[in-house]
């Protein structure tokens, strides 16, 4: 059993920048970030591969996002710049128990943090 710990969201200004981080507590493979606004389906953020070597990006943050993981701390952090109203959700982050590719498929995740909300105000 896997938990994870999602930090850093908030409230920011259109084109601010936020730092979120999620902490595992046991070991990861493939971590994924999500987002889901009310109202609307749990959409994809981001991935990023078991040995960091590989990341992707959903088309809407391609530019604006980077993931990344720090193997030591287990911890995976989505950097999110220029963000935008349509940025607004709750942030969300996942890993895999047996695999280590990444992918936007939502059901490829097996465990998941509470979340942490970001809110773009303009």
């Amino acid at each position: 059993q896997v938990q994870l710990t999602e930090s850093g969201g908030g409230l920011v200004q259109v084109g601010d920048s936020l730092r979120l981080s999620c902490v595992a507590s046991g070991r990861t493979l493939t971590v994924a970030w999500f987002r889901q606004a009310p109202g609307k389906e749990r959409e994809y953020v981001a991935s990023i591969s078991r040995s960091g070597g590989s990341s992707d990006y959903a088309d809407s943050v391609q530019g604006r996002f980077t993931i990344s993981r720090d193997a030591f701390k287990n911890a995976v952090y989505l950097q999110m710049n220029n963000l935008k109203p349509e940025d607004t959700a709750k942030y969300f982050c996942a890993t895999s128990a047996s695999r280590g590719l990444t992918t936007s498929n939502l059901s490829y995740y097996d465990y998941w943090g509470p979340g942490t909300q970001v809110t773009v105000s303009s």
